[in-house]
């Protein structure tokens, strides 16, 4: 009778999660396509369609997510020689390591390095979005568990100096900003001549960005910190995943017609701010219904709403417990029930974080999550993703 090997048991119980998880424990190993899929107990072909059909992404790019991304912290927070950066990610030369390096960020191994000393400090949080595309942790910016979640429990620990997210001008931010020690301080609001002058007076260069979209407000950031090339990099990357993401969400949505509703307390408004009109109506060229098609918050009653009928319905629910209680009661409302977009099971409800956001992570965030939502597939496993392509055996 023939014995069952320990290879034998070990492919047949382990699964694509397990792969995965496998190679975020060993990035730093040399593996090969040939060795994932031999633990998998599926072919090379085989396991790399199965693993991009199952994450959205291939083994490839996954590892090198996983070794660029360790290799940014090692450049912005240690001293270790590029040849130790190198090995300790998983790369025995580290040439190729930079030339992979500079092709997946967009600037040399050196160049990131030297750039992310450079200590930004901001009181927006839609610029901490901005600065995270462009691979920058700010030294000091505004973090509350309520209003900026995503950053608060992505990032609290990385970002030393937390102002107060409501008064900038506070004498209290005043003292945490300087402790800060940053060399720039980035404005998305027009700041008092008080407040530039105080800057002035303790060394911190202040750049006001005014631009009105977001892809123009990373540009002009990007100049200010000299990282125009990997702003750069994160537009096409948008745009390429744009395209991929309409395609994908059209084949399920094809001609439906969309509302996006908020409801506050006991009221429905009809409601688009600039990242909702940019990401649906703009860049997934989804079909809104009249009255959408640009920013708006006006008031429209359930009998309006059922006159309009869209196909499908996007909620925002404000999180007070009023709010809550009709959200509960307005889905037992005949009326409620009327709706086509109710009785295909086409109602969604969209978190306030990160759809009341302008940023560039913000804006990726929502594309995200409409991809999710629609298809189920979930393109990142990581908060700020960077995508990239092997094509040496070597991973």
């Amino acid at each position: 009778m023939k014995t069952e090997s320990m290879t034998d048991r070990m492919t047949t119980q382990i699964s694509l999660k397990d792969i995965r998880d496998y190679i975020a424990k060993n990035h730093h190993q040399p593996l090969t396509i040939e060795h994932l899929a031999i633990i998998s107990g599926l072919s090379s072909s085989y396991f790399g369609e199965a693993f991009k059909r199952a994450f959205g992404l291939s083994a490839t790019d996954y590892l090198t997510e996983l070794r660029i991304g360790h290799a940014k912290q090692l450049l912005r927070d240690t001293d270790l020689l590029l040849r130790d950066i190198a090995r300790e990610v998983g790369y025995s030369d580290e040439f190729y390591f930079s030339r992979k390096f500079k092709k997946e960020v967009g600037v040399s191994p050196s160049a990131f390095s030297k750039l992310a000393r450079q200590r930004i400090s901001t009181f927006s949080v839609s610029t901490i979005g901005n600065l995270l595309a462009l691979g920058i942790i700010p030294v000091a910016a505004p973090l509350n568990a309520k209003w900026s979640p995503y950053y608060y429990n992505h990032y609290q620990d990385k970002i030393q100096v937390h102002v107060n997210i409501f008064d900038a001008e506070s004498e209290d931010n005043f003292r945490k900003l300087a402790s800060a020690k940053p060399d720039i301080h980035i404005f998305q609001e027009e700041p008092s001549l008080s407040m530039l002058d105080w800057l002035q007076t303790i060394g911190i260069k202040s750049v006001y960005i005014e631009a009105k979209d977001w892809r123009t407000q990373l540009r002009e950031i990007a100049v200010a910190v000299k990282r125009q090339s990997v702003c750069e990099y994160f537009i096409q990357s948008y745009e390429q995943k744009v395209l991929e993401a309409k395609q994908e969400i059209k084949q399920v949505t094809k001609e439906d017609s969309f509302a996006v509703l908020r409801l506050c307390g006991d009221q429905l408004f009809l409601y688009c701010n600039k990242g909702i009109q940019d990401v649906l109506f703009t860049d997934l060229q989804l079909y809104p219904i009249d009255g959408q098609q640009q920013t708006c918050n006006e008031l429209i009653t359930l009998d309006q709403l059922v006159d309009i009928n869209p196909d499908r319905l996007l909620f925002i629910v404000c999180p007070d417990s009023q709010t809550r209680n009709y959200w509960l009661t307005l889905q037992y409302l005949d009326r409620w029930k009327e709706l086509q977009a109710v009785k295909n099971g086409h109602v969604y409800v969209l978190p306030s974080n990160p759809w009341f956001e302008y940023s560039a992570i913000a804006i990726n965030r929502m594309l995200d999550e409409m991809l999710l939502m629609f298809t189920g597939k979930n393109p990142n496993s990581f908060p700020v993703p960077v995508h990239g392509i092997v094509s040496d055996s070597e991973l």
